[in-house]
């Protein structure tokens, strides 16, 4: 976890970066609060065998442009343990980190999930701490809100997409639609896409791919997912090869899965006019480059995947509730934050003549900007 900590630091922060240890139990780990103008810190917590101090810091930094961007007031953060995950001590490991920093939890930042962690994680958290509001992503017995189970992230991108069809005169109604990646995030997308209209013709796991012009029966695939996983496609009746799903034919495109699957040559083939990146970061700079002088939509992904951060914020709204969080609230709530940000940055990149990324970032931006002009944080230390 070595690197020179002063060299991340630019205008925008880090504000914190804390890195603490435990002899007994051997926990390492690092949080880092990289701006927290617009709200306490907030990002998820993740458990990695090979965590570095750059690699949170810049998971931190893409928190705060999430937050900004879907104009929610929580401040980008991000927190790390180096470790095994399935190590036979974690929970003497997670006890160990709480409590290592309990000075900042949960008055500067909030503990959330993310690789390697769980919703009894986030409860262990919780115990060690004796404070509810010292985690979100809680089980469901704690009040805690389920997000994979919901497909809050999948639904937000279906709500995204769907804005987007409207701003570009793309009717969703019958609307061709690929999915690469038919996990958690995927397979939320592809129900709500089929109950907004559209018809998914090809859809991939890393088994495989599965194609068919005249639409899939997503409802059975999801059965069949629910009994073999990745080879629901296979068991369907996909024989193709899993990069299939980004070059059929298809009226949006919907990359779900791993980062950078969309480079400048399936940029150019693509017959997709518009691509809404489920995933983090699945195209590749020059791809955008490509997709925008082509006229290609894009939504990129700290917008389209917001919906589980809007999620999270519901759940710290209600930490100290009694009352156990209402799924029934959440849905509308991610669809008009998912509309409404999406709207706004397809139509200001459109007038502007931007690629989708490059605006939404300025937006991002020019929020914590602002949120750090009203607090009398800009110009300080000579930036």
């Amino acid at each position: 976890m070595q690197v020179d900590t002063l060299q991340l630091i630019d205008e925008w922060g880090p504000e914190k970066v804390v890195c603490v240890s435990d002899r007994r139990s051997g926990m390492r780990g690092v949080l880092v609060l990289d701006n927290t103008a617009r709200g306490v810190g907030k990002g998820g917590t993740r458990m990695s065998p090979d965590l570095s101090v750059l690699e949170v810091a810049r998971l931190a930094r893409t928190m705060t442009w999430k937050w900004a961007g879907v104009d929610l007031f929580h401040g980008g953060a991000k927190a790390g343990i180096l470790g095994d995950p399935t190590a036979a001590n974690k929970e003497e490991i997670l006890r160990a980190f709480a409590r290592a920093l309990s000075n900042e939890v949960p008055a500067e930042y909030v503990f959330g999930l993310d690789m390697g962690l769980t919703e009894c994680d986030a409860a262990i958290f919780v115990d060690e701490l004796g404070d509810r509001g010292a985690a979100v992503g809680l089980p469901r017995v704690l009040g805690g809100l389920p997000y994979d189970e919901l497909g809050v992230t999948g639904y937000g991108v279906a709500e995204a997409t769907d804005a987007a069809a409207t701003a570009i005169s793309l009717p969703i109604q019958g609307a061709t639609v690929a999915i690469q990646g038919f996990g958690a995030v995927g397979q939320a997308a592809a129900e709500r896409l089929i109950e907004l209209g559209a018809v998914v013709t090809a859809v991939s796991t890393a088994s495989g791919a599965l194609v068919d012009a005249g639409g899939i029966d997503v409802a059975k695939l999801v059965e069949l997912r629910r009994h073999v996983g990745d080879e629901c496609v296979v068991e369907y009746g996909g024989t193709l090869a899993p990069a299939a799903a980004l070059t059929t034919d298809a009226q949006i495109l919907i990359p779900a899965a791993r980062e950078d699957v969309i480079d400048k040559d399936l940029a150019v083939r693509t017959t997709a006019r518009l691509v809404a990146e489920g995933a983090n970061m699945p195209s590749t700079p020059d791809a955008l480059e490509v997709l925008h002088r082509r006229g290609v939509t894009v939504v990129p992904d700290f917008v389209a995947n917001a919906g589980g951060i809007v999620a999270a914020a519901h759940s710290m709204d209600a930490r100290y509730s009694p009352f156990t969080v209402d799924p029934v609230d959440v849905f509308p709530m991610i669809s008009a934050k998912m509309r409404q940000n999406t709207v706004t940055v397809v139509t200001e990149a459109r007038a502007r003549d931007l690629t989708t990324h490059a605006t939404a970032q300025e937006i991002a931006q020019e929020r914590v900007r602002a949120a750090m002009r009203v607090r009398g944080q800009v110009g300080a230390g000579g930036w």
